[in-house]
């Protein structure tokens, strides 16, 4: 009997002399059976036939005739590329959902569907939501809001608008708010008072309140519009989360000589001439722990902004605000220049307004989108840590 070189039960390799398995422990020199079954030669002459179908019983599908190069489904080609079966169960029509997501392609590979979830059939890269970057230019000012880097969604938001005063002189509105992370439903507390906000501006304006008036007005509105989200939480998901929505908001209207800023909580707004030999400024103060360190005298400013406190908001707009008080100020500046509102996700990477000056493109007044997309750049370049928007409002208002 020829010598084995494998094992016969289990394939491990032996040596001339193995009278045993030593992985299973098979006897090598006892008689092998003979295989139970043998498979026939195939007989040329017999043709493949395919199964009848049961009388009475129509096919429930018929598959197409096979196209060419179907084999490019591994390169990502969509289904319009490959044979098509004709389904008759009503059961295994896809979905409306599923049809509408098939139909977009993935934005990271290029070569994916997007199922409905949001997520590439090919790569798995998640598709961007809406939100996570947005960009709006209107007469006389322009916004960028973008997720960043970190963050999972955007929590910001902005509304941008335009009216005129009673005797015809134009106003430009924009307002720019920042959802608290710790908070519930912090995306919807910013879209919220952002819309809220705009809306009582424009309407303010038109019917002849004095700026800082309709601006007031504009922060206690938007407040109350974040406040009513709580009573809409459900009751168990209000035991689940500790804090109620919240936001902060920042806003500027720009109208003849003069521009307005309303703000509450870390949202900021900040003056920027075109000639950069003039002092640009900083034209809000933040209700945060560093700042109210820094009134009372306690700390310098850089000792403030370096201990871990100093971003904690003392104001904000929701339910569990202990007290609003909304900041209003006018200013009527004797040269050209823009007003740009921002979250902290800019003003982290350029606090300082002779910071925020020196990253604010020379032709910021005359091209205000340009302006705003460069700013959530230098943030995005400086880490984007959080999400970021800008508003730019050039002045005077066109």
């Amino acid at each position: 009997m020829p010598h084995e070189t494998v094992c016969p039960e289990c394939s491990e390799p032996l040596e001339p002399d193995d009278k045993f398995c030593g992985v299973c422990g098979a006897d090598l020199s006892a008689p092998r059976e003979p295989d139970a079954y043998e498979l026939a030669p195939p007989d040329p002459a017999a043709a493949p036939t395919a199964p009848e179908p049961p009388s009475g019983e129509p096919e429930s599908y018929e598959l197409a005739p096979p196209g060419r190069d179907t084999d490019t489904l591994a390169f990502g080609l969509g289904t319009a590329d490959l044979p098509q079966a004709r389904i008759t169960d009503p059961r295994l029509e896809p979905s409306a959902d599923v049809r509408s997501a098939s139909s977009a392609r993935c934005v990271a590979c290029g070569m994916g569907d997007v199922d409905p979830d949001g997520y590439c059939e090919h790569c798995g890269h998640a598709q961007p939501r809406p939100r996570d970057h947005q960009e709006q230019e209107c007469d006389g000012v322009a916004a960028v809001t973008d997720r960043g880097l970190r963050h999972h969604r955007n929590e910001d938001a902005f509304a941008l608008a335009t009216t005129a005063l009673p005797d015809g002189t134009p106003v430009v509105v924009a307002v720019v708010c920042d959802g608290v992370s710790s908070a519930y439903r912090p995306d919807d507390a910013s879209e919220a008072a952002a819309g809220t906000a705009s809306t009582s501006l424009v309407r303010s304006l038109a019917l002849g309140a004095r700026p800082e008036e309709a601006m007031r007005d504009a922060l206690l509105v938007a407040a109350q519009a974040v406040t009513d989200l709580a009573a809409e939480t459900p009751e168990e998901e209000a035991r689940r989360h500790h804090n109620a929505p919240a936001c902060t908001c920042v806003s500027a209207i720009t109208s003849g000589k003069t521009f307005t800023v309303g703000w509450i909580g870390d949202s900021r707004a900040y003056w920027i001439p075109d000639d950069r030999s003039a002092p640009a400024s900083r034209l809000t103060e933040d209700d945060s722990w560093a700042e109210r360190m820094v009134s009372m005298g306690l700390m310098t400013q850089a000792e403030a902004y370096a201990d871990e406190r100093a971003h904690a908001i003392t104001g904000w707009l929701g339910a569990d605000a202990v007290e609003l008080d909304p900041h209003t100020a006018s200013f009527e500046p004797d040269e050209p220049g823009v007003v740009v509102v921002c979250t902290d996700g800019l003003w982290n990477y350029a606090e300082s307004a002779e910071e925020l000056a020196s990253v604010v493109p020379e032709d910021a007044r005359t091209r205000p989108l340009h302006c705003a997309r460069t700013l959530v750049g230098v943030a995005i370049d400086g880490g984007g840590h959080d999400n970021i928007t800008v508003a730019v409002l050039p002045f005077p208002a066109a």
